[in-house]
């Protein structure tokens, strides 16, 4: 929805010190009710999927999907879109080595405890352990990467780690590669495969 991500130019450009004002008009105009804090676009890629593959539109359902640019930003969104600010609902979702910033951000935004979903190391290995090692070589197959893979795997850093984390760190070596996938990985999973934080996020919502 073009609406949508208008709010969410108009809300980074607060969070940069821009004015407040754009952004408190789109968000009652398009009655939005909730907002989710992801760390960057390749969650978000992967919550539209998810959200997509049940059939919802989450813009229309006044929800905004809005990427931080890092955790470390969690604190200045959540003032600008939790209670201090526009007074939505908070949720969100991140690595457990970031749960500190998301959950210092919440505290001090006044917004309820416990209102995100955590990862163990991120969304990327969440979606490797659902769906195999041998399903995600062959999505990345169907992609046409194998060989950019195959030529990954050969650089001596990749030796003593395991497939899954070669897999990992290969999603994260081209520049949007990880968005493309975050949405291509959760295509490729099984309903009842979904990572219990990223279901937990969307049934949230």
């Amino acid at each position: 929805m073009a609406d949508m991500r208008l709010f969410l130019e108009a809300v980074t450009a607060w969070a940069a010190g821009g004015p407040s004002d754009p952004a408190r008009e789109l968000a009652a105009r398009l009655s939005v009710r909730k907002a989710v804090l992801l760390e960057g676009p390749s969650d978000v890629a992967a919550v539209g999927a998810l959200a997509a593959s049940r059939g919802r539109n989450l813009a229309a359902e006044g929800v905004c999907v809005l990427p931080m640019g890092g955790a470390m930003s969690v604190g200045r969104f959540a003032q600008l879109l939790g209670p201090p600010g526009l007074d939505l609902c908070l949720t969100g979702l991140c690595d457990e080595a970031e749960l500190r910033y998301y959950a210092r951000g919440w505290e001090r935004a006044g917004a309820a405890q416990q209102g995100f979903f955590v990862c163990a190391a991120d969304l990327e290995d969440e979606l490797i352990r659902a769906l195999g090692v041998t399903r995600v070589e062959e999505v990345v197959r169907a992609e046409g990467d194998l060989r950019s893979l195959q030529t990954f795997l050969r650089q001596p850093a990749q030796r003593g780690r395991t497939s899954q984390q070669q897999l990992r760190r290969f999603l994260g070596t081209k520049k949007g590669r990880k968005i493309r996938y975050g949405r291509l990985l959760v295509e490729a999973l099984d309903p009842d495969r979904v990572p219990a934080p990223l279901d937990d996020l969307l049934t949230s919502l």
